[in-house]
């Protein structure tokens, strides 16, 4: 099978990419209608090709996946929670009675999934889009009426954990707040009483039409998601819409502001931001925030995009180059109240040298010494692969380009190389082995196992060494992938030191399965499936997947395990562990170095004045994510949302610096110098740590 996939399915998936999501949008935006306004509408079937579907894609699943997994009543159980979990997964149209009716279920999705049976999938939806469509007429009954902020109740706005309300009447309860507190949140934002009724109408008005949209394709969708992402999080059905979708380069439909987005509830989410684009180089925009409204030109009104389809969403964010968009920003470490940032970009056309690597020299002082440390900033592991088939001269590398900086560098003597690989999503294979190959003699640098046990060695042959000088490597919590196995490499070869955060822990490949191939009868499209279906594993015979590579010596990090990386993901294939290779480490780095160079950074972090605000920020940040009620009281809430921007400014200081930017985005050419950056510079100064520790 492994050969017949390969020949079959020739993309691979490594990098740390974007999923669709569950519900993505279908349709555009000339076919756009509200729900019906009747006490009836119509309920939505499944088809007789959906039918043959969920038995080809549950046959595919449980043949093939990495993870040999047992359509089983366990299965079943957590496929159900899954849907429940998409359909409804705020707790607030269902009530406890539907969601118990549907019980009967729960243990059933197995033989479902195998005989090709939707009733369960459509019968729940129904009855969520009754429920919707009830709550849509007290939605629009509520916001007709004033609301007023001087009763002294509080809201909480995480409802992971609630309960589904019991009754209409605690159900109302319930929105009432929810209303309310979306009207004082707008309130605060300076917006009159009137503007206020308008933004609320035209939310949900949105809402309306979204739901409106809905289709058997996209309730299908749903429900073949919730079983596949019960197996890992990275494996998922596309149906024919979505998969065009995802087949599309998303970030040249959207090289305006050089950032890829995606369906995330009643927000658009930020899913990629492309190295060189204007959201790149703002600083501004990162990866999981979610956009809340978009305006044109420095004086266009700002409309709300709640509840919008992506489609809707990139035809506002588009447009001419050189043309102002204004965009509101939801972090995902906002505080509970904490208002949407508004951030000002000028749209341009993307460019490929922009997204390649870059370097710079900056110095650091340790002990009265100041050291030259050469920095390689590498966004993505990118190589032109019709130009090396080609054998065309100069062809777009990673390493190409790295050698080249390296040389560079050596020419300008400094001291020691940081290799940053900071929110370094992935990309190339062939580029992460080849770029380990610059800093070791030959010899393995990852394993690839598929899921029969057999394992593959990749290899750098070339015995040649580029760089055997003082090497760190920086990364965080949002490296990953091509840039886990770089680093693991350089740390199993003990090459060089691992500094920064744990990296974000997605050892998995993935290929893509045309649906059509197995029915080729079917005279429609009927999707895709994204499926997982080998995994990486370190040289000393340990896997990138979950755990990701542990720094050396770890810096603070805003991000947490628990909310960020693979590890977050209840499905997410676990860590393990297979026979390490032959390899031959260093001699230059040892664990008594190691330890010094720990105690070093523990010394700066417990003195350094700049160090101990930092950690001190994160803690007090941290702390405040905790707490997610809020008070629907205009007085307290006013003192809340002070507190929370407050902190929000101090997190800021977390987020790595970059040169010093107008109110474009654009890099300031009066700027004298960068911004300090503080990960850069404790990680030019471990490896100043170490570069006196080994002279010693």
């Amino acid at each position: 099978m492994k050969k017949y996939l390969v020949t079959l399915l020739p993309v691979l998936m490594l990098s740390f990419q974007p999923d669709s999501p569950s519900n993505g949008a279908t349709g555009d935006v000339s076919s756009l209608h509200t729900l019906p306004t009747s006490s009836t509408i119509d309920d939505l079937k499944p088809s007789i090709s959906q039918e043959k579907v969920e038995t080809l894609v549950a046959k595919l699943l449980t043949t093939y996946h990495y993870r040999k997994v047992k359509l089983n009543d366990s299965l079943s159980s957590v496929v159900w929670d899954n849907y429940l979990k998409e359909v409804d997964g705020n707790k607030t149209y269902l009530l406890a009675s539907d969601v118990a009716a549907f019980e009967k279920y729960r243990y059933q999705i197995d033989d479902a999934l195998v005989n090709g049976d939707l009733t369960a999938a459509y019968d729940l939806y129904n009855v969520f889009r009754k429920r919707f469509q009830e709550r849509s007429e007290f939605i629009k009954d509520q916001i007709k009426k004033p609301f007023t902020f001087t009763e002294d109740e509080s809201f909480n706005t995480d409802r992971e954990k609630a309960a589904w309300p019991k009754t209409v009447e605690e159900q109302n309860d319930l929105w009432r707040k929810i209303l309310k507190n979306q009207a004082l949140e707008l309130k605060l934002g300076n917006r009159k009483d009137s503007a206020v009724a308008a933004t609320m109408t035209q939310r949900y008005a949105n809402l309306d039409k979204a739901y409106g949209r809905i289709k058997s394709a996209d309730v299908f969708q749903i429900y073949m998601n919730s079983f596949a992402e019960a197996l890992d999080p990275h494996t998922n059905y596309f149906s024919p819409t979505n998969a065009d979708r995802f087949n599309q380069e998303m970030s040249q439909s959207l090289e305006g502001i050089g950032a890829m987005l995606q369906e995330d509830g009643e927000y658009i989410k930020i899913t990629s931001v492309l190295p060189g684009g204007p959201a790149f180089k703002s600083n501004l925009i990162k990866v999981n925030d979610k956009i809340a409204g978009v305006a044109q030109g420095d004086n266009g009104a700002m409309v709300n995009t709640m509840n919008w389809q992506v489609d809707e969403v990139v035809k506002l964010i588009k447009g001419p180059k050189g043309t102002v968009v204004r965009i509101q920003i939801v972090s995902p470490n906002a505080l509970a109240g904490a208002p949407p940032k508004e951030i000002r970009l000028v749209r341009e056309k993307i460019k490929l040298e922009e997204q390649r690597a870059k370097k710079e020299v900056i110095e650091v002082t340790d002990n009265g010494k100041t050291f030259k440390i050469g920095v390689i900033n590498i966004p993505m592991f990118y190589r032109d692969f019709e130009g090396a088939r080609k054998r065309e001269e100069g062809f777009s590398s990673t390493t190409s380009d790295v050698k080249k900086f390296i040389d560079s560098l050596k020419a300008e003597k400094v001291a020691g190389i940081v290799i940053d690989l900071r929110d370094d999503g992935g990309g190339s294979l062939t580029e992460a082995i080849n770029l380990t190959g610059l800093f070791i003699p030959k010899g393995p640098v990852v394993q690839v196992r598929e899921s029969t046990g057999e394992t593959e060695v990749y290899t750098d042959p070339d015995p040649s060494v580029t760089y055997d000088g003082p090497l760190a490597v920086l990364v965080n919590r949002f490296s990953a992938s091509a840039s886990e196995i770089f680093a693991a490499a350089i740390q199993d070869y003990k090459r060089g030191i691992i500094v920064g955060g744990q990296t974000f822990g997605k050892g998995t490949v993935q290929t893509l399965i045309d649906l059509n191939q197995w029915l080729p009868k079917e005279p429609e499209k009927v999707g895709q499936v994204k499926m997982t279906i080998q995994k990486f594993y370190r040289i000393n015979g340990s896997s990138t997947q979950h755990k990701g590579v542990t720094p050396d010596v770890q810096f603070p990090s805003a991000f947490s395990a628990e909310e960020y990386g693979e590890s977050s993901q209840p499905s997410a294939l676990p860590w393990d562990q297979i026979n390490s290779t032959r390899y031959e480490q260093s001699r230059g780095l040892d664990d008594k170095i190691l330890s010094r160079l720990r105690d070093r950074f523990d010394q700066r972090l417990k003195s350094d004045p700049e160090l101990k605000q930092l950690a001190q920020d994160l803690a007090d940040f941290k702390k405040a994510k905790e707490n997610t009620v809020v008070s629907l009281q205009e007085s307290k809430r006013r003192k809340e949302r002070e507190e929370a921007e407050r902190k929000r400014a101090a997190a800021n200081k977390v987020s790595q610096a970059s040169a010093p930017v107008d109110e474009t985005g654009t890099p300031s050419p009066n700027a004298p110098k960068k911004k300090k950056d503080l990960y850069l510079n404790e990680a030019g100064l471990v490896l100043a740590d170490y570069i006196l520790a080994v002279n010693k």
